[in-house]
């Protein structure tokens, strides 16, 4: 349990970073189409998080060595960070894109939608000790 709300706790400091990056893509200077920034964003966002959640979300789970760190973090990309990108664009298109939903809005109920399945796989995949030398 106590994952779960560390993972909800470092999330909401993600979406803060992920928010603010997709505003500054799509408003500022030269921006982006909303899929490319949304992109971006949460890629920015998945790397912030994996950091947090190596020190902090599973600190009882640490790493060995700098390798089983590099692992952990292509394992969250390949897994949660793959989730979140793809469940990100394919809610971004259809709430935006179809429906027409501000894009501040059809963001937060994309990261909500795509949570739970990223929080099990961190907590099987990526920071699962029994797990650490697959790959």
């Amino acid at each position: 349990m106590i994952h779960w709300i560390k993972f909800n706790l470092v999330g909401v400091l993600g979406f803060g970073l992920q928010a603010g990056a997709l505003f500054v893509l799509t408003h500022i200077a030269h921006p982006l189409g909303y899929l490319a920034a949304t992109a971006t964003a949460v890629e920015l966002a998945v790397l912030n998080n994996f950091i947090w959640h190596q020190r902090w979300t599973w600190s009882d789970r640490p790493s060995a060595t700098l390798g089983e760190t590099l692992r952990r973090l292509a394992k969250f990309n390949m897994t949660t960070g793959l989730v979140s990108i793809t469940g990100n664009l394919l809610l971004m298109d259809l709430l935006v894109g179809h429906f027409g939903l501000p894009i501040a809005g059809a963001n937060l109920a994309s990261v909500a939608a795509c949570s739970m399945v990223s929080f099990i796989l961190a907590d099987r995949i990526a920071f699962d000790v029994d797990n650490a030398s697959v790959m």
